[in-house]
This record gives C-alpha cells, structure tokens and sequence, in this order.
C-alpha cells in the first residue's frame, strides 16, 4: 500500500454531524441527544486504507454507517467520487450502491441463518445484475475461490462455518458486485488472533487484486496500524488525531488520547518501549460531553485552557493533524 502513488480523492466528508435524539414516550423524556458524531472532515484516497480506532461509543462505527447512506447525517456531506449522497435521488443512490460495501463486525449474525451460501452470496448478484441460473452459480464459485473456501460452501448453512470462515464468506458478498470503497466494521473483533492475522492478510492481498479503498474500524491500535495507511483518532464523536501509519510507528504521535491507546498495545519486543498514559476516570456522557477539550477530565496534562477552550485540529507536518493545547503550548 503505497498512498503518496496515488492522491486521487475517492470519498470526502464535510462538517458531517449526526446526533441521536431520544424518544419521547411514557419513559422518554425526549430531552437531550447524543453527540455521534460532530463536524468530521476527512477525505479518503483512492486505493489506501484508512483507520478509524478509538473506544467504544467513540462514533467509529456511525461513521462508516454514514458514509454509506446507511443511515443519514444530522447535517454535513458525503461526497463518492464528486457526488453528494444527499442529492442524489432513489435510482441514482441504488445504482451507486454497487460501488459501496460493508463487513460487518459478527459474522455469525450478519448471514440469514435460513438460507444456504449459494442464496446468500448471490442475493446481490440478483439484485443489481441480470445473472441467473448457471451463471449466477459460477460467479458464486468464483467468489468463494476469492476468500479461499471451498465450492462446496455454496450449499451449507452459517452454523456449519467457524467464525474465521462465515468472516471469509462476509467478505465474498461483499467483493460480489466488484464494489470500489468497502467500509470494514470490526472485521476481526470477534476472532482469534491467528484467525485475524489471516483475514488482515486476505484483505490486504484482495486490496492489491482488486485495488480497492477500505475504511478500516477498530478499537485495537495495533490492528489499525498494521493495515492502514492513515489513521483517525476518535473520541466523543470528533477527530482528535490524523496520522500516518509511519509516523505513528516513528513514535511521533502528539495527542495525549492516542497514546493512552498505545499504552493499552501489549509490547511483543521489550525493547519497543513507548511513553505510557495512564488515563484517568470513566468516558463522560456523550448526552452532555465536557465544556472545552471532550478528553481533558481524564487527560493527564490537562491545562486550565483545556477545560475552557476546545482545541480545533492543526496541521504538524504532511499528513498529521492534532488537537490538543499542548500543540500550541510546545511549538
């Protein structure tokens, strides 16, 4: 994966912003909302790999849901390939459907436990193409070939794979309709870890095939760096950190969230030795986050600016962003 060969803007986002309102009934209030995400700006490169990492409830997977039309922004845009999502009418957001795709996180409940693979595997097929019979056999064998199963997988059920395997088939529907972006949700999260380094290898080797763009989500740091590209930091719903892979792997990391999340990687070499932070409290409401910086009631550095003004991100150098008052303080 090499971004600088490449620069061509596949997917941006501009002030995306979406909340979550309560509903009003005998036991909802109706009163505050819950701050998913809030003024996200990024752009996406054709053929990277972009890493989003932070905690639960951080806003990574709303992201990606997002970014796909899957649900729809509070406000802001979503621009694939020059277009917003928001303008475009019914047939013109199915036809662009094709383009878009998703892994989700549990391959156990993300397959009709009902229906065969063979039906699974070409309900998109039956969908946006005109295959049919043999032919929509064949591009099923096709597909599982792809992700390494066996052809006689057409005709089993979900509750005959392991979780590796039903991951590999997930990522077989995915690939059906030869999809440019694929938005990845946790793809790992729920396998062992020998299990995950071969569906980390399977998609890497599938990017290079088929020169696809990939949003990658996770919560493990050490995940996101070895398949991104690029990597957001997110917490409370907003862009703390932009940051390439190397230099993230360099040590040059600014924002003091990001490497609380570095100090929680297990260190395989002992001689790969990184400043630890411990962080301090629970994660605050997201119904009502901190006044000025979100992370300053846990931050270990924490200033009195930071509890009065909110930090907005700056650049440092090419492809890293931060915002932190440190970054202002220091420089």
């Amino acid at each position: 994966m090499n971004l600088q060969a490449n620069r061509t803007i596949l997917l941006e986002t501009r002030e995306l912003t979406k909340y979550y309102y309560p509903r009003r009934g005998l036991l909802h209030t109706g009163q505050g909302s819950t701050r998913a995400l809030e003024e996200v700006n990024l752009t996406i490169y054709l053929q990277e790999t972009l890493g989003v990492v932070g905690e639960s409830g951080c806003g990574k997977t709303t992201l990606g849901r997002v970014l796909l039309n899957l649900i729809k922004p509070t406000s802001g845009k979503v621009i694939f390939e020059g277009q917003d999502l928001s303008s475009l009418d019914r047939d013109a957001l199915r036809r662009l459907r094709k383009e878009m795709q998703i892994v989700f996180q549990n391959p156990y409940s993300s397959f009709d436990p009902r229906f065969s693979m063979l039906r699974s595997l070409s309900e998109p097929l039956r969908g946006h193409t005109n295959l049919q019979g043999e032919a929509l056999e064949q591009r099923s064998r096709q597909l599982l070939r792809q992700v390494g199963m066996p052809e006689d997988a057409l005709f089993r059920y979900p509750h005959e794979f392991s979780g590796g395997q039903l991951q590999r088939l997930a990522i077989a529907r995915a690939l059906a309709l030869n999809p440019r972006f694929i938005v990845l949700d946790e793809p790992t999260s729920a396998l062992d870890v020998s299990v995950q380094a071969q569906i980390i290898n399977l998609l890497r080797d599938l990017q290079r095939r088929f020169k696809l763009t990939y949003l990658f989500i996770s919560h493990d740091l050490s995940v996101i760096q070895y398949i991104s590209d690029r990597i957001v930091v997110m917490y409370l719903g907003k862009m703390v950190e932009m940051i390439s892979s190397r230099s993230l792997i360099d040590g040059r990391v600014q924002h003091p969230y990001t490497l609380a999340l570095l100090s929680a990687v297990p260190e395989v070499h002992p001689e790969d030795k990184h400043e630890h932070i411990q962080t301090q409290r629970n994660v605050p409401d997201a119904v009502r986050p901190p006044s000025g910086c979100s992370f300053h009631p846990r931050c270990p550095f924490a200033m009195a600016i930071c509890s009065q003004e909110e930090p907005q991100l700056q650049q440092l150098r090419e492809d890293h962003w931060s915002a932190c008052h440190l970054n202002q303080t220091t420089s």
